[in-house]
Formats: C-alpha cells, structure tokens, sequence
C-alpha cells in the first residue's frame, strides 16, 4: 500500500502572548526577509522583534490571545486526509516558518510515519521567495537533517486555480450581498506588501496576486 505524507505549510503564529516576541523574533531572522549577514541580521532582528512587540501583543490579546493559524490549518491537514483516503495511507503533516510545529521537528515526525512519497503543499497561492521559497528551503535543509530519502515533490502556486478562485468568488458574493443593505458595495483588494527591491529581482508575487485579483472579478 502506498504511503503518502503530505505537508502543508504555513507562516505560523504564536500559540500565546508570550511566544509573540520569538515568533516575532524568528519573522525577521530569514534572510528570505532580512538580508543582511550574520550577526549583523541577528542584531536588526532582535531590535524589531522587541520594538514591535508590545504592539503585537495588543493585537493578537483582541484575537483571543494567540494566532487562530494553526488550529485553522489542522481542521484543513484533517479535511485533506478525508480526501485522499482512496489512494493509500495519507498522513497530512504541518511545518510552519516561524512558529512551532516548525520544519526540523516535521521532518521527524514524516521519517517516522516512513511514507514511499512525500508532497509538499505550501498554502501560500501566490509564490514568493520570502513565503513559499523559504518554506522549502528550510524543509529541503531540515528533510536532509532528518535523513529522509522517499521522493519528494512540491505544489508551487495557484494564483488563478479554478478551485481556489470559485472558493474566492463565493466568498466575495456573499459579502456584496451583506453589504448591499448598507448601500453600494465595493471591493477592496488586499495583499501583504514586498521590498520593491525584492520584486526587482524577480519575485512573481505581485504579478500573480494581479492574476487572483483579475480571475476574481471575471
């Protein structure tokens, strides 16, 4: 029988008030974010973390005190499994960036479920090299820690899948038709920003956030 794990991926976030500083911490420590050297990389992302904690802190304490991200991504890892029980024994697996479960312990976890094929999913539907790529490259060096040798193959991006654009789109109606009896509706289009020096060197992920937003209102 087949063995299939499977590996979602996410940003992470902290599970409460006191993880937001570390998780802050761990954010601005990616060269894939921060590209200055070592220790210098080091130094500014400790400077951040600690400055913008306490402003964090406040945001995540009216959320409920920590990131709703994880037990979010586990009802998806649960609702995957429930779907691909018809090709074998899947085991859907989580590896978040910056907070736990992270990918060194991930790996771990798939080395001991031993499975003959492994997918990586990033959940990220634009690609960026600060999101899905450093997502992989930290799994690629955490996989290789873990000594696991099954073939691997990774799901790069869904910009304007059909799937993930009708799901958008059913998402967007029903929120037109709540706004509509308040008056007109609009819609406004929101996206995490990027270092324009990032995009300059050829980080897709603003021409395909266009792309989502273009399949969106078609």
């Amino acid at each position: 029988m087949k063995r299939v794990a499977v590996v979602l991926f996410n940003l992470g976030g902290p599970e409460n008030l006191k993880a937001v500083q570390p998780f802050l911490f761990n954010l601005f420590n990616d060269p894939a974010i921060i590209s200055l050297p070592n220790p210098l990389r080091w130094l500014v992302a400790r400077l951040i973390s600690n400055r913008r904690a306490q402003v964090a802190k406040k945001i995540y304490a009216s959320l409920g005190g920590s990131s709703p991200l994880l037990s979010n991504t586990c009802k998806q890892a649960a609702a995957l499994e429930e779907q691909l029980v018809d090709i074998g024994e899947v085991r859907v697996f989580i590896a978040m960036r910056y907070w736990h479960p992270m990918s060194d312990e991930t790996a771990i976890a798939v080395n001991h479920f031993d499975p003959n094929r492994i997918i990586l999913l990033p959940l990220y539907p634009q690609f960026s090299t600060t999101t899905t790529g450093s997502s992989l490259k930290e799994w690629n060096r955490a996989s290789i820690a873990a000594g696991l040798t099954a073939p691997t193959y990774s799901i790069c991006c869904f910009p304007n899948d059909c799937g993930w654009i009708t799901a958008l789109v059913q998402l967007v109606r029903d929120g037109i038709g709540t706004a509509a009896d308040s008056g007109l509706p609009r819609v406004l289009f929101s996206a995490h920003g990027l270092p324009k020096k990032i995009v300059d060197q050829g980080d897709p992920y603003a021409w395909q956030v266009r792309l989502t937003v273009a399949a969106v209102v078609k």
